[in-house]
């Protein structure tokens, strides 16, 4: 575990306002949901507390600084990919030390459960994968059970516009494993419609795992560019790697050290970018750095 950073006093900060504010505003709408977010001062109400009264939000306050924050941030993004009863918050407490104080911890990285606005669970430190597991189901059986639950808003949604019937060989691709079928399907929706961010998005994906090839790797991408910083190929694929496993800022720091020095990381940066919304603050943050290394 590592220390509070100098820039962070602990010390809790009453919720209740805000969890007042959250009630009383409109319900949290499920349609888009993301399981995984990172918290910040201008979203924690939307978020975190308004949306902990459909379904729990766990709130993962880390660091950087800290192995046991990288593991964890690994371990929930596996867990909550692709579902929709949980949410994942992440709170950095070197960026935001403003919103980990809210929290009161006092050691990183702390993880609290959060429903109908209200801490109900948490603990400390990394967690055995078997264990985090199970404590994770338990709070979506016992906790969130008692919750509102985001319903079918995402399907009804979705019901108004069809989904364009090429996207079933891109799918049948991508499971076969052929990337190069996949992304020709993406370039002949692209050619009809270049504006489409979603299969933009979608495309751009496709080529992180085609240069991954997760199948056929025999070797650690992150391991071995840490073992030789010097090799910007390695560091290029360790951000790859470092993208798919839920950890984008690790990627994107990776890559604005190179920046100025190699072009490669600039024009690899900018890619994984697309793999975002626009309006990610992650992606602000980086796209900021990028222009003070630049310039």
């Amino acid at each position: 575990m590592a220390k509070i950073g100098p820039g962070y006093q602990a010390g809790a900060i009453d919720l209740s306002a805000l969890k007042q504010q959250a009630e009383s505003a409109p319900p949290a709408s499920g349609v888009g949901f993301e399981a995984l977010v990172t918290a910040t001062e201008a979203n924690i109400e939307d978020e975190v507390l308004r949306m902990s009264l459909k379904v729990p939000v766990i709130v993962h306050i880390g660091t950087d600084r800290s192995p046991d924050s990288a593991a964890l941030q690994s371990a929930f993004a596996d867990l909550a990919r692709g579902q929709r009863q949980f949410r994942v918050a992440y709170v950095d407490a070197d960026a935001t030390p403003s919103v980990a104080q809210m929290f009161g911890v006092r050691v990183l990285p702390t993880v609290i459960a959060i429903a109908a606005g209200r801490p109900v669970t948490s603990f400390e430190g990394n967690q055995p994968a078997e264990q985090l597991t199970q404590w994770v189901e338990a709070l979506v059986s016992n906790v969130g059970a008692q919750l509102e639950g985001l319903g079918d808003d995402t399907a009804e949604a979705e019901q108004g516009e069809p989904e364009d019937p090429r996207l079933d060989a891109a799918t049948a691709a991508l499971n076969r494993g052929d990337f190069d079928a996949a992304t020709a399907v993406y370039d002949e929706i692209l050619g009809d419609d270049p504006t489409n961010a979603e299969i933009k998005q979608a495309r751009a994906t496709v080529g992180v795992l085609k240069r991954l090839d997760p199948g056929n790797r025999t070797i650690d991408p992150v391991a071995a560019a840490d073992a030789d910083r010097g090799d910007v190929d390695k560091q290029l694929a360790a951000a790859d790697a470092e993208t798919v496993a839920g950890m984008p800022e690790k990627a994107f720091d990776r890559l604005l050290a190179l920046v100025k020095a190699e072009p490669k990381a600039k024009e690899r940066l900018l890619e994984l970018f697309t793999l975002f919304e626009p309006g990610d603050p992650r992606v602000i943050e980086a796209r900021t750095k990028l222009a003070s290394a630049l310039f």
